[in-house]
């Protein structure tokens, strides 16, 4: 083109034409994107391209959080721990900690996972692989620990007053730090009683009712940490006696919300210094005695006895008539076991929290026409699959709580659906995964069977997670829960 001012000689021109060339020559060859692709080439050239994956670097780090938001579409991620070293140098494994997008049940879970990693020629990053869940070991960091975790954008919820599944768990015993603090404490212990082997229901209501008195007291409750369990929830379909507490509820998350002792411990600190210190019993054989009545004891240790005669032998008695208005249970501090819970959301990973929920009761009810004349025939393949098509969508993931022992019954509803049972997920608890381990652990070496009660349990949850619950009662029959005419008292 000719110049716009014609006094420029045209030779000047094609002159500053040619620097202008060169000179921008001179700065492409030396920009940072020509000087970077330089170096990768080398880079790949003198074999650094198969050196080990730096999991530290932080375009790692960013890949990995855009991989994983990426792939989990249903879960709001809260925080990322940074990668670290996987099982080899192609692989890292990183932790995060999350909720369900729609999630109805108040809780944060951790998970960390492997993720194996190529580079190219070019030394762009690629994720070809994304292990099980909880599959990236290293990654998983003990609660508390500060270092590593960076935040996403804040939630408003306090995360500390919600359950935390998937930390590893501190549920081991408190102890007395000295006799000094021993002799100064003041504590409350329930003796004896009808309570034993009785549902675990029944022990809730009368454990609670133990704890509640002891908060109102302002004293540590000394509780046995031996549960009988119900021949309901047992294989051997007898009582067993020696469960843990600690198979089936969070004592970490007790401990630290209440004042808590072991019996065992404490008996033992109780004989070492009870009567060197002159530490007075105070003994109560009624549960009639309130505890109003006993607000002004002073003595270190309160001791209730309860008799042989049921049903006024019931440790829940003692919260019965007027205590009832003054003792509060604190439900709250109740949590079912976090092994268990991490099997729940183990469950719910694999379904990429993203499934529906159905509860089929039938058994014993479904065979008693007399009390629920309906059940049997609502419950049949053939009536769930007219119940469901306008409750649930066609393919869509369908978790199944049933006391239907044979899961084949539910067959027919494949055509339509992908159903999936307890049973489905058993390497979850069997010899080679972390519950089994843990449980042995602290079952002094000897492995803990996965029961009943906590079959119930981790089921019960799965349902909850689901995007649609579909019950049996009300959903998908007529019938009353408890019968014939018992509708309204069961609402």
């Amino acid at each position: 083109m000719l110049p716009s001012n014609p006094m420029i000689p045209l030779s000047r021109l094609v002159r500053t034409s040619w620097l202008q060339s060169k000179l921008h020559l001179i700065l492409s060859l030396t920009s940072p994107t020509f000087l970077l692709s330089k170096l990768k080439l080398y880079l790949f050239v003198s074999g650094e391209i198969d050196k080990p994956i730096d999991c530290r670097d932080r375009e790692i780090f960013n890949l990995l959080m855009k991989v994983t938001i990426e792939h989990f579409k249903d879960i709001h991620f809260y925080r990322f721990g940074k990668p670290v070293r996987g099982s080899n140098g192609s692989t890292c494994d990183m932790a995060w900690r999350f909720r369900p997008q729609q999630g109805k049940i108040a809780a944060f879970y951790k998970d960390y996972r492997r993720f194996v990693i190529t580079r190219s020629a070019n030394c762009n990053y690629t994720v070809v692989g994304i292990g099980d869940y909880h599959s990236g070991v290293n990654a998983r960091k003990k609660k508390n620990q500060k270092p590593g975790f960076e935040k996403l954008p804040k939630n408003s919820e306090n995360p500390a007053a919600l359950p935390e599944v998937g930390e590893v768990v501190n549920d081991s015993l408190p102890v007395i730090e000295s006799e000094s603090s021993f002799s100064l404490g003041k504590y409350l212990i329930y003796s004896g009683g009808g309570d034993k082997c009785k549902s675990m229901n029944h022990y809730l209501w009368s454990f609670l009712c133990a704890l509640g008195e002891a908060q109102y007291l302002n004293r540590t409750l000394v509780m046995d940490l031996e549960i009988c369990l119900n021949l309901m929830h047992t294989s051997s379909h007898k009582d067993e006696e020696g469960k843990d507490f600690r198979f089936y509820f969070d004592f970490e998350h007790l401990k630290e919300s209440a004042s808590v002792l072991d019996q065992s411990q404490f008996w033992l600190d109780w004989e070492k210094w009870q009567i060197k210190d002159r530490l007075p019993l105070f003994l109560v054989d009624d549960f009639r005695v309130t505890p109003m009545n006993l607000a002004q004891v002073k003595d270190t240790l309160i001791m209730r006895k309860f008799g042989s005669e049921e049903p006024d032998n019931y440790w829940y008695r003692v919260c019965e008539g007027e205590t009832e208005s003054v003792i509060q249970r604190p439900w709250h501090l109740i949590w079912k076991s976090r092994r268990l819970m991490d099997i729940v959301s183990g469950i719910a990973s694999r379904l990429n929290w993203d499934f529906d929920s159905v509860n089929v009761v039938r058994g014993e009810k479904a065979n008693n026409k007399e009390i629920w004349p309906n059940l049997g025939a609502d419950t049949s393949p053939e009536a769930l699959i007219s119940s469901l098509q306008d409750k649930i969508e066609a393919g869509r993931n369908v978790y199944i709580v049933t006391n239907e022992p044979d899961t084949s019954f539910f067959d027919p509803l494949k055509d339509k659906y992908v159903i999936h049972f307890l049973d489905e997920y058993k390497d979850l608890w069997d010899e080679n995964s972390e519950w089994y381990t843990e449980t042995k652990k602290l079952n002094n070496g000897v492995p803990v069977e996965f029961d009943g009660y906590m079959r119930v349990a981790v089921d019960t949850e799965v349902f909850l997670r689901g995007k649609k619950q579909i019950e049996t009662f009300n959903d998908l029959t007529s019938d009353c829960k408890d019968g014939i005419n018992t509708c309204n008292a069961s609402t």
